[in-house]
């Protein structure tokens, strides 16, 4: 992962906000109101688990519609 300034938001950072924002919701969702809230922590882990396996993100695809850009430190030469 690369290392940018706080005032950046590239699609990785946007990844790991959604992802952890919809665990928070099927924590909240399981707890309060119901068990079957629970599955939709086991659909953000299968999506992690599946872009960290084969490089493929669902949510990606939306939000590249939108123009948002990849942080690529291969083509910056950032480590």
């Amino acid at each position: 992962m690369c290392m940018t300034n706080s005032k950046k938001w590239h699609l990785e950072r946007l990844l790991f906000l959604i992802a952890g924002s919809f665990s928070l919701v099927g924590l909240a969702v399981g707890f309060f109101i119901s068990p079957w809230g629970y599955a939709l922590n086991l659909l953000v882990a299968v999506n992690m688990i599946l872009n960290a396996t084969v490089g493929f993100c669902p949510m990606a695809i939306p939000l590249k519609s939108f123009g948002v850009k990849s942080c690529d430190y291969r083509l910056t030469g950032e480590n």
